[in-house]
């Protein structure tokens, strides 16, 4: 049994200590949008973020979470009101066939988390991500576009990744 503080919640699974994270938040938690891709943490699908760091949970082990650790998925992410990531990516239509973006927005955040301002090196760097469908042009510009509408807005209003 393991202990998961998920999205503010605490959750029970019954699963080996070897599962990884990804199928029992899917599989026992019910929280399909973090996604599978490639299951070797490359391409980026299934990130979360634990303690605010994205976290590639398609090969993080449940054994490895502790109870007292923060999980956000994709879910709990802008749960109160939209994050200004996810505003950006409807209002800039970044999204193509939509796999990677759950894991896409939750890098993303977790970077201007740690830099408000990046750079478009900064960004293509930091978003690591594998988009079949080649939709990072869009992604560079909903990343600049959140970043610049967090910067002018009230600091209540975005910390929301936690």
């Amino acid at each position: 049994m393991a202990r998961l503080h998920i999205n503010g919640r605490t959750h029970t699974v019954d699963v080996e200590d070897d599962t990884p994270l990804l199928w029992a938040i899917r599989d026992h938690v019910g929280l399909t949008g973090t996604k599978y891709g490639c299951g070797i943490a490359q391409c980026g699908a299934c990130t979360l973020h634990i303690d605010g760091t994205a976290t590639r949970c398609c090969v993080m082990p449940v054994g490895a979470i502790t109870p007292e650790q923060k999980i956000v998925t994709i879910e709990g992410l802008g749960a109160r009101q939209p994050h200004p990531l996810q505003q950006a990516w409807a209002e800039l239509d970044v999204a193509q066939c939509g796999y990677c973006q759950a894991g896409m927005l939750m890098t993303a955040a977790a970077l201007l988390a740690k830099n408000p301002n990046p750079s478009d090196d900064e960004i293509r760097e930091g978003i690591g991500n594998i988009c079949r469908c080649g939709t990072y042009g869009r992604v560079l510009e909903g990343v600049k576009l959140a970043a610049r509408r967090m910067a002018d807005a009230p600091k209540s209003t975005t910390a929301q990744t936690r």
